[in-house]
């Protein structure tokens, strides 16, 4: 880390390690801090080189962030009649976020949007027809807003701009067996689109933008030299953080944190290099990392166990050891620890091999997390329907 970036965070910790004499006090307090934040980002703005190998002092941008408990949140139900339930959860429990599709896993753009650039570059699909009213009620259940933009996997950015993606030889965007296209990580006019979207939700009143997918496809160095696209000279590892990396000096200005998505398993094994991913590259580089550490992902001897999704609390335990094993070294730079934790029945493990996910499996992942002293963490269901009566203290 460049070394007047490490000193003034030095400096920076050392103010805000301070104590308060009084409520009264550390309202000044807490302005002066603020400002010392503010002047900071806005300088490394200014100067930071993006560099994967040479990350910049991490000065959060909202220090007076909550700690998050949060859920997934679809477009579809966010500018639906589930949004009135979802809302009663969040009134009703400890609860206080939501992580709402803003660019969707196809690549849409989930609202209506007058940005020009956007319009030209993708395309929107109004689930959500009155963002601006979305908004207005998250804040009337003080509920924390975080934006989630799916990145490199983008069907529709793709389609539509076929030099930003991979092509097979014959000229035709690739496909994975699902049907999904990914565009070019290495393509700057993919990252300035991408970024673009952020600052438009940043502007709407999300308080974090979480990215995803923020990756190669899966078993690309099997497919690298089949296609065609263009790249440079860096790794794929290198140019996947430096993204990031371009997106939180863009994004912390405007007083957002940056947030990432990625394998739980990428804690516990070296870097991911085939699809891009290096688990404390990225880290350094974002204010929260949300490993996916859902049992159900873990195959047949993780930490230990015969059936991870049948012992949720062993298997969130020792994936969690391995997150602080992995980030503890970066010191100054460990971002937030915010895992996604599994609320859903994984029936497709098969006979034997899974169990249904109630108000037990969820509380013994919390419970897994609270005991390695992680105190954040998002629930994930696809469909939007969350077990009731969980304690998620």
């Amino acid at each position: 880390m460049n070394m007047f970036w490490a000193l003034l965070a030095m400096a920076w910790g050392t103010i805000s390690g301070a104590p308060a004499t009084s409520d009264q006090g550390n309202q000044p307090f807490q302005s002066l801090t603020n400002s010392f934040n503010t002047a900071i980002i806005q300088s490394q703005k200014d100067q930071v080189v993006i560099d994967a190998d040479n990350p910049p002092a991490k000065i959060d941008p909202q220090p007076d962030a909550p700690v998050v408990k949060g859920i997934y949140v679809t477009a579809y139900s966010a500018g639906g009649a589930r949004m009135t339930s979802l809302l009663d959860l969040m009134d009703n429990t400890e609860l206080n976020s939501m992580v709402i599709d803003i660019k969707d896993d196809l690549g849409y753009i989930t609202y209506p949007t007058e940005n020009k650039t956007l319009q030209e570059m993708g395309k929107s699909q109004p689930f959500i027809r009155d963002i601006d009213a979305l908004m207005k009620r998250l804040q009337k259940h003080d509920v924390y807003p975080i934006a989630r933009v799916v990145v490199f996997k983008d069907t529709i950015l793709a389609k539509k701009n076929p030099e930003h993606s991979f092509r097979n030889k014959d000229g035709s965007v690739w496909a994975n067996g699902k049907g999904d296209s990914f565009v070019n990580p290495y393509s700057k006019e993919v990252w300035d689109y991408n970024i673009e979207i952020a600052k438009e939700a940043a502007k709407l009143g999300f308080k974090e933008i979480q990215f995803d997918y923020v990756r190669f496809p899966e078993g690309f160095e099997t497919r690298a030299d089949a296609l065609k696209y263009t790249k440079s000279d860096k790794s794929r590892v290198d140019i996947v953080a430096e993204f990031v990396q371009y997106a939180r000096k863009e994004l912390a200005p405007l007083g957002v944190r940056v947030s990432v998505d990625i394998f739980g398993y990428a804690a516990s094994v070296p870097a991911a290099e085939g699809i891009g991913q290096d688990f404390v590259k990225i880290s350094e580089n974002v204010d929260v990392i949300s490993p996916m550490v859902y049992p159900s992902h873990y195959s047949t001897g993780w930490y230990g166990v015969k059936d991870p999704d049948k012992d949720p609390y062993t298997t969130i335990k020792g994936s969690m050891k391995d997150t602080h094993k992995k980030l503890d070294p970066t010191k100054e730079l460990k971002p937030v620890i915010r895992p996604w934790i599994q609320d859903f029945t994984a029936s497709w493990l098969g006979s034997g091999h899974y169990i249904k996910y109630g108000k037990k499996q969820v509380e013994d992942q919390i419970r897994a997390m609270k005991d390695m002293d992680v105190d954040e963490y998002l629930l994930w269901n696809a469909s939007n329907r969350y077990t009731p009566d969980v304690n998620y203290k």
